[in-house]
Order: structure tokens, then C-alpha cells, then sequence
């Protein structure tokens, strides 16, 4: 178990995905130079369930994942500009103060996977975000490239997918908190079945002719 400053935030960080933040509020302007003056220069993102980033009184999510910050940059008027990087998951024990920024102890979570999950997600996942994504870009709606290539560490590889997928924060939730990468890329496509249908459905609403 370790204590982690933490971030909560309205998106979820998954292992391997890069977060951008501009730090504002002054709490998390105390949280920013504390990280950069320790060692680790980590901090803790979860995702609030209910309720606003700024200003507290939200409701938090109990798995979350380690950001590991990469640059900083601290602007004229005290606020922040930071790239993080997610690291490993973990589940929140007990929450701390939130004075004079919330804080958290928490315990890793270990994850698995398999060779025979990275062959599922290059011949099944891969195709449908490809896909998702593609029809995202027909209709208009921001995303990501859909000609990405996966990593070819297997690790990296079962978390990228997830992180390409065009999720809703508690979907995306639900995919993090999956513990076994074959149960969660199970979960991506269940999800990413459901999104293909709906973006097919915009799709062919969106070609009709006007009466």
C-alpha cells in the first residue's frame, strides 16, 4: 500500500495512455509542485462519478490508475501545463484529507494477459475500432487516426486498444476496472459492437435524401 496525491478528473486514464492537464484551481497548483519536488513525480487520476472537477464535493471511482508525469511547464500566473503518462492500475483503500489536496492510499493492481489475448486483439479488436473510428470520422465526430498501429509489446498492446476506443467515461470505467486482459478486451467488444451499430444507424440517417 502506498499514499498517492490524486487528481480526480471527469476521464479515466488507462495504463499507457498519455494525459494532457492544465492544472488551474490552486489546490492542485500545491498537488503540481509537491509531485515535482518528490522523486516519483506520481500522482494518482480517478474518475469522479458524479459531480465537477473543480471545486469538490464530487463522488470518486475506487480503481484508478498512476500518472507519471513526463513535462511540466509552470506558467507566469502559477498555473501548470502537464503531460502524464499512465502507469499502473490500483484500487483506493481509504481516501485521506482532501486539504490541501486530495489524497488516497492505495494498492496495486496486478494484470494478465496472454499471447492468445494480443492474437484477439490484432484480429478482432484492431478491425472493429478501425471500423468505429473510420465511421466516426464519416460523420463529422473528432477521434483518433483509424489507421494506428498496435505496439508490439502484449501488454501495451491490450491497453492501446482500449485506449483508441471511443468510450464514454463510465464505459471506459467499466473497461479499467476489468482485472484479466481476455475479460476486458471480451467487455471492448461487447461496447464496441453496440457504438458500430449506433454509428451505422447515424450513417444511414445521414444519407437519406431531405423529403
Amino acid at each position: 500500500m502506498r499514499e498517492l496525491p490524486m487528481f480526480p478528473l471527469g476521464t479515466v486514464l488507462f495504463p499507457h495512455m498519455v494525459l494532457p492537464l492544465h492544472v488551474f484551481e490552486p489546490r492542485y497548483r500545491v498537488l503540481a509542485h509537491d509531485v515535482l519536488a518528490g522523486g516519483e513525480r506520481e500522482f494518482g487520476v480517478v474518475l469522479i462519478s458524479r459531480g465537477h472537477e473543480v471545486g469538490g464535493g464530487d463522488q470518486r471511482t475506487d480503481v484508478g490508475t498512476v500518472a507519471r508525469v513526463l513535462r511540466a511547464d509552470e506558467l507566469e500566473d502559477g498555473r501548470w501545463l502537464l503531460v502524464g503518462l499512465g502507469a499502473d492500475r490500483f484500487r483506493v483503500a481509504e481516501w485521506l484529507d482532501d486539504e490541501p489536496y486530495p489524497r488516497a492510499r492505495v494498492v496495486p493492481l496486478e494484470d494478465e494477459h496472454e499471447d492468445a489475448d494480443v492474437a484477439t486483439v490484432r484480429s478482432v479488436l484492431v478491425p472493429r475500432v478501425r471500423e468505429v473510428l473510420a465511421l466516426q470520422a464519416r460523420l463529422g465526430d473528432d477521434g483518433p487516426p483509424p489507421d494506428f498501429e498496435l505496439a508490439d509489446d502484449p501488454e501495451v498492446a491490450c491497453w492501446q486498444v482500449a485506449v483508441m476506443s471511443p468510450l464514454n467515461p463510465f464505459d471506459a470505467q467499466r473497461v479499467l476496472a476489468t482485472a484479466r486482459c481476455g475479460s476486458r478486451l471480451a467487455l471492448l467488444d461487447e461496447l464496441l459492437e453496440g457504438l458500430e451499430e449506433a454509428l451505422r444507424f447515424r450513417v444511414s440517417t445521414d444519407d437519406q435524401p431531405p423529403p
